[in-house]
């Protein structure tokens, strides 16, 4: 991969403020803290006090950590044929994490947006306005989440699943279509739950935040001895949400721009799952129902009935085996749900209520085989089929009644993968992996992915990697048409593809210090993209675009066994329309995020202290979303009294005024995000 010069520079980082700079050189100077240099091994052994946070096991100081999502089956992070981030529970609760949005947004080259109905991820410069988050694939212990008719991963409030039951969350960069097909194009995020011997018993969280929140949620869990476990939780949120103000609607008309009451946010959460000898089930319903403050898509301002609800439900059952040494075996057969209804107020006159549902039902099927015939070779091969049976878009005016969309359509889909590690001598590592996916709406796309990964020491690694990724367009982009509402279908739409490079080097030192740095090309064609027929003015979803994105990264991490930790990385890179030269919306040059644990006196609390910068943005209309930093202070307490710990979060500590783009639905360029609010946390365990 060749990376010519472009035009990236720094100069995009806003004016530093005395306080903002004070807090980073706090911060830094943990670097001299005296005693806090102390080496892995000085920990002393024997089992942990859980009350003490200023001493860090072994197992909390950095080590080399097992990733799955890489290549479907455990490897080192080192070995893994991509750039990897682990995110642990540790992580969540020591710097207060609410959501997977929340999650992904402490992980360099990611950045995410609200539009205050949802949370939508950019990753290396590539966050596409109006995109419901559709190339970057979520999964749920190894169970594919993004929905069958908008491709759509839920991030923010309308997120699945209650972060509490995280283990890790596995951000695997680059394309993963030779393993998971469509949707795995920038990533893969797969998110590892808790076992039934994580609560232990049974786990009662309650919290208030700002804007009259409140959350609580129910946890038990249990292992036996003969290792069958189980996991159940519930879990509930509500919040009033703020009065916002829209310069954009400011006139007596529309009650001054002011929009009261009508940024509420409600859901509930219920998950189960269990395993007894080889078998493993899992259920999750979830449902989020959002007040939509910004008037979008041109409906009437500040009308509390504007609305979307999002459902979504799936039963997984699974089975894994070892056959003999060196063969294992799994399978999975499961059924999904994802139900979508938005209300949307237009005064044409009269005043009518538009109603916009999508409804989808599918279930599928997945084997997979891991042979180990030396050590050698690792291989491993397998076979999807998913049938979609329900692929539903409705739009209509509910009185006076009128139909503009009745499309009810179904399909399948199959796929074979196979991926060869060859590892000729110690510290070179061959990986080759190649998928077909095959559709009945265009045919098939067969992507390849081929990594090497050169060890010259040991702990380090250098990695070589190109690969290819596709996205198949989603029923919405394929059906949704109806000229009273300005949509039209074209015949003939292809899916997307993207071409990948990258280098990547990753160095631990000691245990204590880990380095991970890479540079990256992206190369984008046939993106799908909404466009308007200038013959009769319709919009329709069109193949036409040609992106490239060219950029860096580095982050530095260090812990020490004092429980000090210190993490920072940087991107910066470019991303451009190759047939016009200019920046994509939404991509900002520059990414910044540092993170700092620091153990308070008393040995029984930390304080986790994160700031994040975002460069600037263009906008739609080709304004400018100015850069900003974002700084978040978490203070975690664990055992205050038995089984009870106390988190007190602070977002946005120093009440920076930012916005965020608007989409092609919003009259607003930038749509204002949160100030400083509060969150207070207790965690109460027992029974176990």
């Amino acid at each position: 991969m060749v990376l010519e010069k472009t035009n990236l520079t720094f100069s995009d980082f806003p004016p530093v403020r005395p306080r903002f700079l004070i807090v980073v050189t706090a911060t830094l100077m943990l670097w001299a803290v005296p005693g806090a240099s102390a080496a892995a091994g000085a920990t002393p052994a024997g089992p942990r006090d859980t009350t003490d946070l200023t001493e860090l096991s072994l197992e909390d100081l950095l080590q080399i950590d097992v990733v799955y999502g890489a290549s479907r089956h455990e490897q080192s992070v080192i070995e893994a044929p991509s750039s990897v981030t682990i995110v642990t529970a540790r992580d969540i609760q020591m710097y207060g994490y609410r959501s997977l949005a929340e999650i992904l947004a402490s992980v360099r080259g990611f950045y995410v947006r609200d539009d205050r109905n949802y949370t939508y991820a950019g990753v290396r410069g590539f966050g596409r306005v109006g995109d419901y988050n559709s190339r970057i694939l979520l999964l749920i212990d190894g169970h594919r989440m993004n929905g069958d008719i908008f491709d759509d991963m839920l991030l923010g409030t309308e997120g699945v699943l209650d972060v509490d039951l995280i283990d890790r969350v596995e951000i695997v960069r680059g394309p993963g279509s030779s393993l998971y097909g469509t949707n795995a194009f920038f990533g893969v995020m797969n998110v590892v739950t808790r076992g039934g011997g994580g609560p232990g018993g049974y786990q009662v969280s309650a919290g208030g935040s700002s804007y009259a929140t409140g959350q609580g949620s129910l946890r038990y869990g249990t292992r036996l001895a003969n290792g069958a476990e189980m996991l159940l939780s519930g879990s509930r949120y509500q919040s009033s949400g703020q009065d916002l103000r829209f310069e954009e609607f400011n006139n007596p008309a529309t009650n001054n721009g002011l929009a009261e009451g009508i940024d509420g946010d409600e859901f509930y959460q219920l998950f189960a799952k269990a395993r007894i000898g080889h078998l493993k089930i899992a259920a999750l319903h979830s449902s989020r129902d959002k007040a939509i403050p910004t008037a979008s898509f041109g409906t009437v301002f500040n009308d509390p009935n504007e609305r979307t609800v999002d459902s979504r439900t799936f039963l997984d059952l699974s089975y894994e085996t070892t056959i003999r040494d060196g063969l294992d075996m799994s399978g999975r057969l499961y059924y999904d749900r994802a139900y979508y209804h938005g209300d949307y107020p237009f005064d044409y006159p009269p005043l009518t209520l538009n109603r916009d549902l999508t409804r989808g039902n599918w279930w599928g099927t997945e084997a997979r085989l891991v042979a180990r015939p030396s050590t050698q070779h690792t291989l491993t091969a397998g076979a999807e089929y998913r049938d979609h049976f329900q692929q539903d878009l409705l739009n209509y005016d509910s009185d006076p009644y009128f139909l503009y969309v009745d499309e009810q359509h179904s399909s399948r889909d199959w796929a074979v993968f196979v991926q060869e590690e060859y590892t000729p001598r110690p510290g070179l590592i061959f990986n080759l992996g190649l998928r077909h996916d095959q559709y009945r709406s265009f045919g098939g796309s067969t992507n390849p992915r081929l990594a090497v990964i050169y060890s010259p020491v040991q702990d380090t690694a250098l990695k070589f990697i190109y690969g290819t990724a596709f996205r198949a367009p989603n029923p919405y982009e394929l059906f949704y048409q109806g000229s009273a509402l300005g949509y039209k279908s074209v015949p003939g739409l292809r899916p997307e593809s993207i071409q990948t490079a990258e280098i990547v080097v990753e160095k631990y030192w000691r245990r204590n210090l880990r380095l991970s740095a890479s540079v990256f090309e992206n190369d984008v064609e046939d993106l799908v993209t909404l466009a308007t027929d200038p013959l009769d003015g319709l919009l329709y979803f069109t193949n036409q675009e040609h992106t490239r994105s060219r950029g860096a990264e580095i982050e530095l991490e260090r812990r020490w066994a004092k429980g000090y930790e210190v993490r920072f990385g940087h991107t910066i890179q470019e991303t451009e329309d190759r047939q016009t030269r200019e920046i994509l919306v939404n991509s900002p040059k520059n990414l910044s995020k540092l993170n700092v644990l620091v153990p308070l006196p008393g040995k029984r609390m930390t304080a986790g202290l994160e700031i994040q910068y975002v460069g600037t943005r263009r906008t739609l209309a080709d304004q400018t979303a100015p850069a900003y930093w974002l700084t978040n202070l978490n203070f975690l307490s664990r055992t205050l009294a038995k089984g009870l710990d106390l988190s007190l979060g602070v977002y946005n500590l120093l009440d920076e005024d930012y916005g965020e783009p608007g989409s092609e639905e919003h009259v607003q360029d930038l749509i204002p995000q949160n100030g400083r609010s509060f969150r207070i946390k207790v965690t109460w365990s027992f029974g176990q």
